[in-house]
C-alpha cells in the first residue's frame, strides 16, 4: 500500500487522532470496574470470573488477523472492524448485566467478551503500525506515546465511570458499546499512511516533547481528580468541569497540526521538497530491483525503499533488516524476547484482572483509586520506556532490570503490610507499562517494520497466555479454595493471593535469567545498530 504524498502536517494530524483511538483501545482495562458486578449479579465464582478475565486478555491481545489485514487494507478498514467488534461484544455484555436478556449461557458471555476486547487489537494495530511507519526514525518515541495513552486509558475511563456514569457498571458497558465505536468512526479518516517524516525538521523533537508533556499533565490531572472524587463529595458542576478539562487535555496533541497550519515554518516547505525526492523510491519498478551503497542513497531512503519493496534482498535478512513473519519465527532472539515479554506482562495482567478482588481482600471498599493508580503508573512506564528507547543504546538491558524489580514487587504484595498495597500497585504499574513499551521498539529494530504488525501481535500473545496460566489456573483456584475455607464467597485477608504472588515472583526470577541471556546475545547487535551514536539502518546486501 503506497503512502499518500501529504507533506509533514498529516502525520501529526494522524498522531493526534491516534491518541483518541488509543484511549478507545484501552477498553479492556475496564474489566476491574465491572467484574465485581458480574460476580454478584450473575452469580459467578472467582474461578469463573478469572476465566472471564482470560477472555478479556485473549481478545485484547490476539491480533494476528489485524496484523495480516493492516498490510493489505487501509487503516480505516482495520478501525471499522474494531468498532463493530466493540459494539457487538460490549452490547452483549450489557444485555446480560442489565438483565435485559436473562440467563445468557456463560460461554456466550465468554466469547462476547473476547469479541469486545478484540477491538483493542484492531485499534492498536491500525494506529501503531501506521504511525511508526509515518515516523520511522522516531519509532521508540511514537510507540511510547501511543502505548502510554493506551495505559492511561483506564484512568480516563475511571473518571468517566465516576462522574458521567455514576459508578454504574451497566451504564459503563453501554458507553463502551456505543461511545467507543463513535470515537473511532470520527477519527478513522485522519489515521492514514503518509510520506514518512524525514527527521530533518528541527521542530520535530519539540513537538514530541509537547505531546509527552501534555500526556504527563493529563495523567497527573486524572489521578488527582479521581482521588479527590473518592475522598470528597463533589457537587455535579465541579465533577463535570473536571470531565471537560480532561477532554481538553486529550485534545492537546492536535495543537501541533493547528500550529503548523497557521504558522508554517520554512523548514516545513523544504520537507515537502524532500518528500518529492523520496516519493519515487516508494514506487517499485523493474529497474529498482537492486540498489546498493554506491547509488548514494541515504539511510532514510533505504528504509523507505525497503519498506515498500523497492529493494529485493536475495539473502536471508540480518538482525535490523526487514524479516517476514516466518523468517522471524525461527530466530532464537524472537523466542527469547517472547518469553521475557510473556513473564512480565503475563504476571502483571494477573494482578490487573484481580485488582478489585485484591483490594477487597485487603479490606478496601472502593477499588477505583487502585485502578486509577495502576493506570497512571502504567502510563509512566510506557512513556518512560519510549523515551529510554530513543536515548539508550541497549534496550535489552532494561528487560533484565524490569523483571528483577517485578519479582521484588510481587513479594511486596505478598507481605500485605499496612501501606504496601498502594506502593506495590504503583511499582507494578510502572514495570508493566515499561515491559510493553520496550518490547515494541526492540522487536521493530531487530526484525524491521515491513511485517511489524504480525510480529508485534504475535508477541502480544504472551499476555493472554500468562493470564490463562497465572490468573485462570492459579489465582482463581487458590482464591476459591481460601474462600471455601472461610465459608464465604468473598475471600478476605492476605492469604487470598499470597501464594499466587510468591509464585509470580519466582516466575519473574526465571524471566530475569532469560533476560540476561537475551542481553548477552543482543549487545553486538545494538553496537552495530547504534554505531556512531544514533540508530543506523542496516544496508541490504545484493549478493545471492
Amino acid at each position: 500500500m503506497a503512502p499518500l504524498k501529504c507533506g509533514s502536517r498529516p502525520p501529526w494530524v494522524g498522531l493526534g487522532a491516534a491518541v483518541w483511538v488509543q484511549i478507545a483501545a484501552g477498553n479492556a482495562y475496564n474489566f476491574p470496574l465491572y467484574s465485581h458486578s458480574l460476580k454478584s449479579v450473575l452469580g459467578f465464582n472467582q474461578r469463573q470470573l478469572t476465566l472471564l478475565g482470560v477472555a478479556n486478555d485473549i481478545g485484547e491481545n490476539v491480533g494476528l488477523l489485524p496484523g495480516l489485514v493492516c498490510n493489505k487494507f487501509p487503516p480505516w478498514v482495520v478501525l471499522l472492524v474494531g468498532a463493530f467488534a466493540c459494539f457487538f461484544g460490549y452490547g452483549l455484555l450489557w444485555l446480560a448485566l442489565s438483565q435485559t436478556v436473562l440467563s445468557l449461557p456463560y460461554w456466550v458471555l465468554w466469547f462476547g467478551l473476547c469479541i469486545a476486547t478484540n477491538s483493542s487489537a484492531w485499534f492498536t494495530t491500525a494506529v501503531l503500525v501506521t504511525n511508526m511507519r509515518n515516523f520511522p526514525l522516531s519509532r521508540g518515541t511514537v510507540a511510547g506515546i501511543l502505548k502510554g495513552y493506551g495505559g492511561l486509558s483506564a484512568a480516563v475511563y475511571t473518571e468517566v465511570y465516576s462522574v458521567l456514569l455514576n459508578d454504574s457498571s451497566p451504564r459503563l458497558l453501554l458507553f463502551l458499546a456505543l461511545g467507543i465505536p463513535a470515537i473511532c468512526l470520527m477519527m478513522m479518516s485522519f489515521v492514514r499512511p503518509c510520506t514518512p517524516a524525514s527527521g530533518d525538521d528541527s521542530s520535530e523533537n519539540r513537538h514530541f516533547l509537547f505531546i509527552q508533556a501534555a500526556s504527563i499533565v493529563l495523567g497527573i490531572y486524572v489521578l488527582t481528580t479521581t482521588v479527590l472524587d473518592d475522598v470528597l463529595t463533589l457537587s455535579a458542576p465541579i465533577a463535570y468541569s473536571f470531565l471537560v478539562v480532561m477532554v481538553l487535555l486529550l485534545m492537546a496533541p492536535l495543537a501541533i497540526p493547528v500550529k503548523m497550519t497557521f504558522y508554517p515554518s520554512n523548514h516545513s516547505k523544504s520537507d515537502n521538497g524532500n518528500a518529492d525526492k523520496i516519493e519515487p523510491l516508494l514506487k517499485p519498478s523493474s529497474s529498482s530491483a537492486n540498489i546498493d551503497d554506491s547509488d548514494g542513497v541515504s539511510e532514510v531512503d533505504m528504509l523507505l525503499a525497503e519498506g515498500e519493496g523497492a529493494i529485493k534482498k536475495k539473502r536471508r535478512p540480518r538482525r535490523g533488516e526487514d524479516f517476514t513473519f516466518g523468517e522471524a519465527l525461527v530466530k532464537a532472539d524472537f523466542w527469547l524476547l517472547f518469553l521475557v515479554y510473556f513473564v512480565g506482562v503475563g504476571s502483571g495482567v494477573t494482578v490487573l484482572n484481580n485488582l478489585a478482588q485484591i483490594g477487597i481482600a485487603q479490606y478496601m471498599h472502593d477499588t477505583k483509586v487502585l485502578l486509577s493508580l495502576f493506570s497512571f503508573c502504567n502510563f509512566v512506564g510506557r512513556l518512560g520506556g519510549g523515551v529510554i528507547s530513543e536515548y539508550l543504546d541497549h534496550l535489552e538491558d532494561n528487560h533484565t532490570s524490569n523483571n528483577g524489580l517485578m519479582a521484588i514487587t510481587y513479594l511486596l504484595f505478598a507481605s500485605a503490610l499496612d501501606g504496601t498495597l498502594f506502593a506495590a500497585t504503583s511499582l507494578l504499574g510502572i514495570c508493566y507499562g515499561f515491559q510493553f513499551s520496550i518490547m515494541v521498539p526492540t522487536a521493530s529494530e531487530l526484525f524491521g517494520l515491513k511485517h511489524f504488525g504480525m510480529i508485534f501481535n504475535f508477541m502480544s500473545l504472551g499476555n493472554p497466555l500468562g493470564a490463562y496460566l497465572f490468573s485462570g489456573l492459579l489465582a482463581g483456584f487458590l482464591y476459591d479454595n481460601e474462600a471455601a475455607r472461610q465459608h464465604s464467597k468473598t475471600c478476605l485477608g492476605p492469604d487470598c493471593f499470597r501464594l499466587t504472588f510468591i509464585v509470580l515472583s519466582g516466575v519473574c526470577v526465571i524471566g530475569t535469567m532469560l533476560s540476561v541471556v537475551l542481553t548477552v546475545r543482543l549487545i553486538p547487535v545494538y553496537k552495530m545498530l547504534y554505531a556512531g551514536g544514533s540508530f543506523r539502518i542496516p544496508q541490504s546486501s545484493n549478493n545471492g
